[in-house]
């Protein structure tokens, strides 16, 4: 269930956690898809027999994967309902601070980090987003996400 936000009024709301999102399923599928688009077929993510003998014991997701994923998440947790239009305007930092094994599934948690309103007339909002896989005892992914919307 998507939680309906009104971005004119979040500037309240800066340093708050927002919404978490659903679990999202990363089987080996979504691995394998991922390094054929990408053209990167390292072993760890794509040899379930090798991956056998690495420390995971499994084969990983790619941790770009796991950044990539950020669209879904967010797209199954927020809908704003005052703008016409948002784009993605780019990354803070990100950290891949452990791994997501094959099968696993991931969630986001979504903290509204900075508020700001533009010349143009939109806002440029930043996220601090968790990543956590189910069962996990830390973070899989922690990042600053920016997005600017208009209405």
């Amino acid at each position: 269930m998507t939680t309906d936000l009104k971005i004119r009024e979040l500037g309240s709301r800066v340093g708050e956690e927002i919404a978490v999102s659903p679990w999202v399923d990363m089987p080996q599928e979504r691995i394998d898809l991922f390094a054929k688009a990408t053209e990167d077929f390292q072993w760890i993510h794509v040899d379930p027999q090798r991956a056998k003998s690495s420390p995971f014991g499994t084969t990983i997701a790619h941790g770009y994967l796991t950044l990539s994923m950020l669209p879904k998440l967010i797209e199954s947790t927020f809908e704003f309902s005052d703008r016409k239009m948002g784009v993605n305007y780019g990354l803070n930092k990100v950290r891949f601070t452990a791994p997501v094994p094959a099968g696993a599934r991931i969630r986001g948690r979504f903290t509204l980090a900075k508020y700001e309103k533009l010349a143009d007339g939109g806002v440029q909002t930043t996220w601090a987003v968790t990543l956590e896989r189910e069962g996990g005892d830390k973070p899989v992914m922690v990042a600053e996400t920016i997005s600017r919307h208009y209405f």
